[in-house]
């Protein structure tokens, strides 16, 4: 029994599943302070204990504040539990989904889940969601789930204003759950930029021509230049601003800007096969061409064919590939 008893809980530390779905089958985990310790060890022995175990309150416990995903292998009866329910949210924030309907509508309950991981937010009843703290708590960890709020808190321009604010930079904003209302207010549209900038290409149509806001969303991802009315891809600073950011931003230019030799210069540094979208008289120019093959050798297959000779030009263009 003694060897058993070690062996169980060696499996339940390095979390042996096939070693503990073996136990269960011989009979071996019908020991209660062996179930207990094992649960200490590794909650998911809770999946593959009797279903005494499953009903016993100290066991349970136990599991789900080891994790609170644990909460899954409970019996119904606890799964109604609160205090149970409580501990398990506290520690997995999404083991809200296992717990009793009644619970899930409990606002103190919600409000644990969603402070220890946001994404509870999806389990939480249509009232709780209508809740401007549950909902605050929930989008200041991850902006996109102001997709689970419900349609009013979608118009309220400080839980919109959250969610812009706390999304990263990879997954953008989620514009899409954004109330039409407040879609068309300068602020929420300057912060959704300010985020990410590639936001301009579905905002109103007003705002692309607006140069605060098309000077925000450059600053933010250059290539938001080409989402800008004419009148600012002609704009020195909106477009210093979007090659400084990324050079290849130089593509979205107006042609007289192309012809800048200041603005290539700063295009060609960031992103040397910019030099495909400079004017001709640039692809000739040699200082020019030089920045470009120093960035990226490959670019010199855009320089002038005069330039494409030059010895100390295609050294250095080799020497980058």
């Amino acid at each position: 029994e003694e060897s058993s008893c070690k062996a169980i809980l060696g499996a339940a530390r390095w979390r042996d599943g096939d070693a503990l779905r073996s136990a269960a089958k011989e009979g071996l985990l019908h020991d209660r302070d062996v179930v207990l310790n094992a649960v200490r060890l590794n909650a998911a022995v809770l999946l593959h204990a009797p279903k005494e175990f499953q009903r016993d309150r100290e066991v349970v416990l136990e599991a789900v504040q080891k994790n609170g995903w644990a909460l899954r292998y409970a019996s119904e009866e606890l799964l109604c539990d609160r205090d149970v329910v409580l501990k398990a949210v506290q520690q997995h924030g999404k083991a809200l989904g296992y717990a009793a309907e009644e619970l899930q509508a409990d606002r103190e309950v919600v409000l644990a889940a969603v402070s220890q991981d946001g994404a509870a937010l999806r389990h939480a009843p249509e009232q709780l969601r209508c809740d401007r703290e549950v909902v605050l708590t929930a989008v200041r960890q991850d902006g996109w789930l102001l997709r689970f709020a419900a349609a009013e808190l979608r118009s309220d321009r400080v839980v919109v204003l959250e969610a812009i604010r706390h999304c990263n930079e990879e997954d953008g904003v989620p514009w899409q759950y954004v109330a039409h209302g407040l879609r068309g207010d300068r602020g929420v549209v300057f912060e959704a930029v300010r985020q990410n900038g590639r936001v301009l290409q579905r905002v109103p149509d007003e705002f692309r021509g607006d140069h605060h806001v098309v000077l925000e969303a450059v600053r933010q991802n250059g290539l938001a230049l080409q989402y800008a009315h004419q009148e600012l891809r002609k704009d020195r600073e909106v477009v210093l601003a979007a090659v400084r950011k990324c050079g290849q931003a130089l593509q979205f230019v107006s042609a007289e800007l192309q012809q800048d030799r200041e603005v290539v210069l700063e295009a060609v540094r960031g992103h040397g096969q910019a030099l495909e979208y400079a004017s001709p008289e640039l692809q000739s120019d040699r200082t020019v061409v030089l920045e470009a093959v120093q960035q990226d050798g490959e670019a010199l297959r855009y320089a002038a064919s005069e330039i494409q000779c030059d010895r100390a030009v295609v050294f250095k263009a080799v020497r980058q590939c």
